[in-house]
């Protein structure tokens, strides 16, 4: 199941039912799991582990050293989940003592061409990143995200679940769920509407969710009102409490 053109070091750990193919490099540290794919012209290092199930296309660099010039070296580590594809020339590197020491990457994600993930993020599952959308360090993307083509997220910023961010976006403040971000800088344009429709909201659920966004964007009150209102207003379900609580948890302040 492995070319024998590539190189693979004797403390990689590779499962035997992993495909990897022509001259890709597999490091010492590196623990891969099963059913895996691994094109050519691959390299994975550092202290890095990948579940099952993932396609991994050629020229990726998974693994290598944080761009950041306060990393010496430390064993820090990335941790990727199952069934994600990882296309060409995509990056992800480990995570820095500056931050949590690791970057993680969960399940069922589809990484287009280019796309860089950088130190200390944390991806959920399920998201999108078409080709060129490019992550600086400590974000974290909830799930069911998508993120267009050339967008460029600043770092510490955080992306609520079923977020839509436009093709060509500088997003600077945090995106709360469900909305629907553009421009140089962002801002918010609504609610994702379809996105929520294709995950199986009902359309009482997307009624409230467009309500609550009225409140925030519409209403002119402050945040501190407004969710005040939302809980009076709406109530506290599922779907609101995760919209209100990414709010009140945000640090960078939310995009307006």
């Amino acid at each position: 199941m492995i070319d024998k053109t590539a190189i693979i070091y004797p403390g990689a750990v590779i499962d035997e039912s992993t495909k990897v193919g022509p001259y890709t490099i597999i490091k010492d540290g590196v623990k891969i799991g099963k059913n895996n794919q691994i094109a050519s012209h691959v390299v994975i290092e550092g202290n890095t582990t990948i579940g099952d199930g993932n396609k991994i296309f050629q020229f990726a660099s998974i693994g290598s050293v944080p761009q950041d010039l306060k990393y010496k070296g430390e064993n820090t580590k990335l941790i990727i989940g199952d069934n994600n594809i990882i296309r060409e020339y995509v990056t992800m590197n480990p995570g820095t003592i500056t931050g949590n020491g690791v970057t993680v990457v969960g399940d069922g994600n589809l990484f287009m061409m280019h796309v860089h993930i950088a130190h200390d993020c944390v991806i959920g599952n399920r998201n999108i990143f078409a080709n060129n959308a490019t992550l600086a360090g400590h974000i974290e993307v909830e799930d069911f995200a998508i993120l267009g083509g050339l967008c460029a997220i600043h770092q510490f910023v955080r992306i609520g679940e079923s977020a839509l961010i436009a093709g060509g976006s500088m997003v600077v403040q945090d995106i709360p769920p469900y909305l629907v971000a553009s421009g140089d800088r962002a801002k918010i344009y609504g609610i994702n509407r379809i996105g929520l429709e294709r995950r199986g909201f009902t359309k009482e659920e997307i009624e409230q969710i467009k309500n609550a966004y009225k409140i925030v964007y519409r209403s002119k009150a402050t945040v501190k009102i407004a969710i005040e209102r939302i809980e009076n207003e709406i109530g506290k379900t599922e779907k609101i409490k995760k919209f209100t609580s990414f709010i009140s948890d945000s640090k960078r302040g939310i995009t307006r």
